[in-house]
């Protein structure tokens, strides 16, 4: 995991190197925070090919397992597998929906407490209906292909691994 810095402001002119200065920020330690959420935004303004963005915010849930509360989820993940199988997912995305401009996911890795983000999807495009098309199909895959492991912790401190999928 490196800082975070937004990669995108402008739109992608190069995709080889777009999806690899995004695979550089992809897994961040600890939630999604606000700081960088609004980082991604603002950049937005710079933006002159876009007419639509569409944002996805997963949040962790205080679910109630075999009565015991999510208290928090700990979010493990293989470098190289994650960010392998995100620049699939992101060509399979800008190849499917020819109006999206780009696809920006930020993960969580860690402990991510329950009301914290973990997970951060934003997808410009031409249209608002590519936009949140797309975005959607990216969550989807993303739970889908995405090689991230979560263990819940519960407020007894007992946990337990949650299956793939099943997020």
């Amino acid at each position: 995991m490196r800082s975070h810095s937004c990669p995108l402001s402008a739109a992608v002119k190069n995709l080889s190197d777009y999806i690899t200065e995004m695979l550089k920020n992809m897994l961040v330690a600890g939630p999604v925070t606000h700081k960088i959420i609004a980082e991604y935004l603002s950049a937005l303004s710079a933006r002159k090919d876009s007419g639509g963005h569409s944002v996805f915010l997963g949040q962790v849930r205080a679910d109630v397992v075999a009565g015991k509360t999510v208290k928090a989820i700990e979010y493990s993940a293989y470098e190289n597998m994650v960010t392998a199988e995100a620049a699939v997912i992101i060509e399979t995305i800008l190849a499917r929906f020819g109006d999206v401009r780009s696809v920006d996911i930020v993960h969580s890795v860690g402990i991510v407490m329950a009301g914290e983000i973990s997970l951060f999807v934003l997808v410009s495009a031409g249209h608002r209906r590519q936009a949140i098309d797309a975005c959607s199909k990216t969550v989807e895959l993303i739970k889908e292909k995405l090689p991230v492991w979560k263990k819940e912790i519960f407020e007894d401190n007992s946990h337990e691994w949650k299956q793939p999928g099943l997020a």
